[in-house]
Formats: structure tokens, C-alpha cells, sequence
């Protein structure tokens, strides 16, 4: 059965040119196209499509408040079209806040006349992803901060890395906040546009007890802090003196992503005298499965996202095959499920100083 789809967008070339796209492929069927969300709220209700596409920015009400509505009286799976600015990814992060499912940049104006083949790939693959997702798996009880004690002078030489795609930005936030200031540092490749990431990071920075930043190439990874991947650029990390440093790399995509989890993992993987904490959470492909395997076989410890509360289990779903995890945790239990094993960690090799300097 073909997947049905809704088209809201107030320009009208716009919706031509998703409509004789979208009708090219046999397993999507555009049921209509609205030209703003009062004649969209019509529609919904009188087709029942699988999947909407919705206009982040329409005169008559902007689509985020048309999600909120939509989300409210009857949530569906929802791609959101994005302008690549700063604007743009502010509305698109908020949307996928509120329940979106994934977004797409939209095409800009010379390549709507030109050749939108990967436009046209990307756009499909998102639409018949988003037609398989549970809009209410990744839901969690609350937010509240972990009470777990983190030893500053112990927790130095830990690391957290975390790898995440479609549905990351959301589940990534539902873990941050949960962490104490004074948690290990964290590092994260989430798989963003280059316009994206630094927006991203500011918006958790205003929501977790951790101080949030796009990561700068050379930077000191310290505790308490969280430093994200660049859209566009890989994120290294790597040992200077003693100290932990992220460096950015400008190489070619990898697992046809750019910034790739698996050269993240790799680079950690390479570092000897450190204990590093590997998470996957929600996201489509297979990229960080491979780099979780090297580390779990070099000693460190790999937790990934279950299936049930994954908006995609894609990610880690490849890692659980190639059993690359040590275990697997529900979204709303990432958090403590990691800190504790941390606690446990750090006070067991508190006690083998402790006999080692008895001895």
C-alpha cells in the first residue's frame, strides 16, 4: 500500500515541484497539497494521510503553531521543510521539540530549476522513514536531574561519547539535562547541517546543568562540559600532554556522513590511559556501530538506546547485531543507567589505589 502524502506549503511552485517529485516513485502517493494550514486541517481530516510535509515559515499561521495543533488533536509523522539559516534552524530544532519527526533543508531557488536528484532521494528516504515511526516512541516521565556524586579529581581521566542521526537532537536533550554540572565531560556527533549545530548546542546550553558548546579545533575537553561535532566536520579526539583535545577534521564524509560517529569512537579508541563511556541513541543507518565494537574490545564500556523508546533504531540497532553494546537502556534511563555505571567505576578503581598504596 502506497504511503499517503500531505503537502503544506504557501508557495505554489513549491508544492508543483514536491508533488512531480513525490508522484515519480510508486510507493508514495500524494493524496493533496495544501496551500497553508486552515486548508491543510481540512484535508487531514478528510484524507488521513500517512505523512505530512510542512512549511516552516506560511503567513496565514506559521507551521509551528500548526504542529502544536497537529500534535495536540492528532499526532502523525511530520517532515519539516527548513531554511539553512540561523532563523531556520531555530524553528526546525523547536519543531522537532515539539514532535516533528525529521526535517529537509528546502531546495533553494536555482535548484528547483535545476537538477534535484539528491533533493529527490533525500526527500523520499525521510518520508517513507518517517511512515514507519511511532510518533510517541522517545517519550520520557520526566527530566530531573540525576543525584549520583561524580568524584572531579576521579572523573578526569573519563570520557562520555555519544553518537545520534534522525530523532538525536530530542533524545540527546532528554539525557543532557538529566546530568549534574559536574558530570565527565561529554562529547557528541550528532549527524546535523553545518548551519544547525552551533544553534543546537546554544539551545541545550540554556537547558542542562552542563556548559554546552560547539566544539572549536583545539579545544580542551574538560569536565562538566559537552562539546558537539560541527556540522560539516568530523570531531577527533586526541591527546596533547596529557590533556584531551578535540580537533576538527575537514576529511571525506564517512558512512556518507559528515560529521561520522564511527571516527569519533576510532579516535577515542586510539587513546590509551582513559576509560571511555560509549552511548547510541536514535538514528537511521549504521554509522557508530563499528567504532562501539573497537572500544567494548579495547576494555571500555557501550550502552545504546532500546529499540522500544528509539525513534529509529537504525544506529543502534546495527550496534545490538554486531554486539558492540555492554547493555541497553530506555531513553528515559540513559542518563542514570550511565552515571551510575560511571559512579561504580570510578569507586572501584578508588579502592584498588587505595589496596595498591596499603600494599
Amino acid at each position: 500500500m502506497a504511503i499517503k502524502v500531505l503537502i503544506v506549503d504557501d508557495s505554489k511552485l513549491v508544492r508543483q515541484i514536491l508533488t512531480e517529485v513525490l508522484s515519480q516513485y510508486p510507493e508514495i502517493e500524494v493524496v493533496g497539497a495544501a496551500n497553508g494550514p486552515f486548508e491543510a486541517r481540512d484535508m487531514i481530516k478528510e484524507l488521513k494521510p500517512d505523512v505530512l510535509t510542512l512549511d516552516v515559515e506560511m503567513p496565514d499561521m506559521d507551521g509551528i503553531t500548526f504542529l502544536k495543533n497537529i500534535m495536540r488533536l492528532r499526532p502523525m509523522p511530520v517532515v519539516m521543510l527548513s531554511t539553512l539559516t540561523e532563523k531556520g534552524a531555530d524553528t526546525t530544532l523547536q519543531a522537532l521539540e515539539i514532535g516533528a519527526v525529521d526535517f529537509i533543508a528546502k531546495p533553494k531557488s536555482e535548484t528547483l530549476m535545476g537538477n534535484l536528484s539528491a533533493f529527490n532521494n533525500a526527500l523520499v528516504n525521510k518520508i517513507k522513514f518517517a511512515s514507519q515511526v511511532n510518533v510517541k516512541a522517545g517519550s520520557v516521565s520526566s527530566d530531573k536531574e540525576i543525584n549520583i556524586k561524580i568524584d572531579a579529581l576521579q572523573s578526569r581521566d573519563v570520557i562520555i561519547a555519544m553518537g545520534a542521526s534522525t530523532g538525536g537532537t530530542e533524545a540527546l536533550r532528554h539525557v543532557l539535562v538529566k546530568m549534574p554540572a559536574n558530570s565527565p565531560a561529554v562529547v557528541i556527533t550528532q549527524h546535523i547541517p553545518e548551519n544547525f549545530s552551533s544553534r543546537f548546542a546554544k539551545r541545550l546550553n540554556g537547558r542542562c546543568k552542563m556548559t554546552v558548546q560547539e566544539a572549536t579545533h583545539g579545544q580542551e575537553i574538560l569536565q562538566g562540559n559537552v562539546y558537539i561535532a560541527r556540522g560539516g566536520q568530523h570531531l577527533q579526539i586526541k591527546q596533547r600532554e596529557g590533556k584531551l583535545i578535540c580537533c576538527l577534521d575537514n576529511s571525506e564524509p564517512v558512512n556518507r556522513h559528515k560529521p561520522s560517529v564511527d571516527v569519533m569512537f576510532d579516535s577515542l579508541s586510539r587513546i590509551a590511559g582513559i576509560k571511555v563511556y560509549s552511548v547510541l541513541l536514535t538514528g537511521m543507518g549504521a554509522d557508530g556501530a563499528k567504532g562501539m565494537l573497537t572500544l567494548k574490545q579495547n576494555g571500555h564500556y557501550s550502552l545504546i538506546q532500546d529499540k522500544q523508546s528509539s525513534l529509529i533504531w537504525g544506529m543502534p540497532g546495527k550496534a545490538f547485531e554486531i554486539n558492540a553494546h555492554c547493555q541497553q537502556s530506555s531513553l528515559d534511563s540513559v542518563a542514570e543507567t550511565l552515571l551510575n555505571r560511571i559512579s561504580q567505576g570510578l569507586t572501584r578503581t578508588s579502592r584498588s589505589r587505595n589496596d595498591s598504596a596499603k600494599a
